[in-house]
């Protein structure tokens, strides 16, 4: 590699990084409040304590980032941009979701929300495997969490009809 695609590369990664973090940013917003509300709420046995969410989203944030960079790096050898378009739309479905339960804590809204997300995360792992397989891997697990998180939403809305809408 030269320099130049040295550094090309590095501010892929970084911008790719960036704007992850930007969408984990807008929905922190929205979570303010979280641990307070989140607190109060009637939650199944299985849900895990409010501090795991933190670190949980911090490592399948960085993984989305290095899994949309890889396909980026694709660009010019096979068509990334509908997976790249996908890839964006479920980064800003997944900050809605936020803004949906605990802003607005529309439960109802949240839920079918969720499942809009889960569709997009799907159809961005298909098309990412298409551009680079390492990429599609790095997003199961964020695959696995938000599966785990619609369960979540479904249990704590049917649980919470005074404080979810």
């Amino acid at each position: 590699m030269t320099h130049q695609s040295t550094l090309a590369q590095v501010l892929g990664l970084v911008g790719w990084l960036a704007v992850v973090f930007v969408a984990a940013g807008i929905g922190a917003i929205a979570s303010i409040e979280a641990a307070t509300f989140y607190s109060q709420l009637n939650r199944p046995s299985w849900a895990p304590p409010g501090s795991a969410f933190g670190p949980v989203w911090s490592i399948l944030y960085t993984l989305m980032g290095v899994a949309a960079w890889l396909v980026w790096r694709e660009r010019g050898k096979r068509p990334v941009a509908v997976a790249l378009s996908l890839f964006v739309a479920q980064l800003c479905a997944n900050a809605l979701w936020s803004w949906l339960f605990f802003a607005w804590r529309n439960g109802a809204g949240a839920f079918g929300e969720i499942l809009v997300l889960l569709g997009l995360i799907v159809a961005t792992i298909v098309t990412f495997w298409r551009a680079n397989r390492l990429a599609s891997l790095l997003m199961l697990p964020y695959l696995a969490w938000v599966c785990f998180a619609s369960a979540l939403t479904w249990s704590v809305w049917q649980s919470n009809p005074s404080l979810l809408q």
